[in-house]
């Protein structure tokens, strides 16, 4: 009796740890959505864990995505709220305190950067300048920019607005500078409606890599030559514009809504700044080689922080 007792305890903790571990999974299986099927996602991360200290430069954005994190988890694990201001030097948690991930609330777009001010200390004056733009649920067409001369020097006391320089670009240079010229249309081409999003190819050239989840830097690559256009795969604002993330060289990260990021890696030029609207395929840089080895578009698509393959989200081709 005591041998059978024993051997049904035995099958039945079995029986337990294999029920836990089908319940927990290490990669996001999305359902298909219209006429998407199933399409990869990269593993799951774990955040990261420790501490980020800013960089002038770095965006709420760009350091979400460069630790594989979702901006609004990185941004409710250390009480920061919208327009996400961060300052140099500030340390940033990349994990939840508890250990248990916070559900986001809704955001608006905007392109939160770091600020160039001293980071305010004494309480706000009881008659505070009316709401910014952002601040107020609208988001401007063209964000206020600086070179590196005006980024050194502090904003105005009064001013509630945060600077936004071109993050991480060195100061007027010919190869990085947007033009003040009006944008041209967007060139026609085909699209595909998924996860709320309307998308279209970024570039006309040949895919020459496809999405590997396992990668350093999972996306695709497409084909082309020095000065090719690189368009905007959807709708979207601006929320990096730069080069410090590395293996991206010159980096455009657009915000299409409040789960989707599209990146766009290894520019020569970059023709939008930070806060900008763009629409779908208008031209946001030049492609080029920098960060890499030869001349493409590294091209990504995140959801949630997670990177997707863009091919479930793309039209056919």
């Amino acid at each position: 009796m005591n041998g059978y007792l024993r051997s049904f305890a035995l099958t039945s903790a079995i029986l337990v740890l294999a029920a836990c571990a089908g319940n927990r999974r290490t990669v996001v299986v999305e359902p298909a959505s219209g006429n998407a099927g199933s399409h990869g996602v990269a593993p799951a991360r774990v955040p990261p864990g420790g501490t980020y200290k800013v960089n002038k430069g770095d965006t709420l954005y760009s350091i979400a995505f460069r630790n594989g994190v979702d901006f609004r988890d990185l941004a409710s694990w250390n009480n920061i709220a919208a327009p996400y201001t961060i300052w140099p030097g500030q340390e940033l948690k990349l994990a939840p305190a508890n250990g248990k991930a916070p559900v986001p609330a809704p955001v608006h777009i905007t392109g939160a950067v770091v600020s160039t001010a001293p980071k305010p200390v004494a309480p706000a004056p009881a008659h505070a300048a009316p709401p910014s733009p952002l601040e107020s649920g609208f988001e401007p067409v063209t964000a206020t920019s600086a070179t590196a001369t005006a980024a050194s020097t502090p904003a105005p006391a009064a001013s509630t607005t945060p600077v936004v320089p071109v993050a991480g670009a060195p100061a007027a240079t010919a190869s990085n500078t947007p033009p003040p010229a009006p944008v041209a249309p967007a060139a026609p081409g085909a699209t595909r409606s998924n996860g709320g999003v309307t998308w279209r190819w970024p570039a006309d050239g040949s895919l020459i890599k496809r999405f590997q989840s396992g990668d350093a830097i999972p996306g695709i690559e497409i084909a082309g030559k020095t000065g090719d256009p690189v368009r905007a795969a959807a709708d979207g604002v601006v929320v990096y514009s730069g080069n410090g993330l590395v293996g991206y060289g010159e980096l455009v990260i657009v915000k299409h809504n409040d789960s989707f990021l599209s990146a766009y890696g290894h520019n020569s030029k970059r023709l939008v700044k930070e806060g900008q609207r763009v629409s779908a395929g208008q031209q946001i840089a030049e492609m080029g080689a920098t960060g890499a080895s030869r001349d493409e578009l590294q091209f990504q698509i995140r959801k949630d922080g997670n990177p997707v393959d863009p091919l479930g989200y793309l039209p056919s081709r």
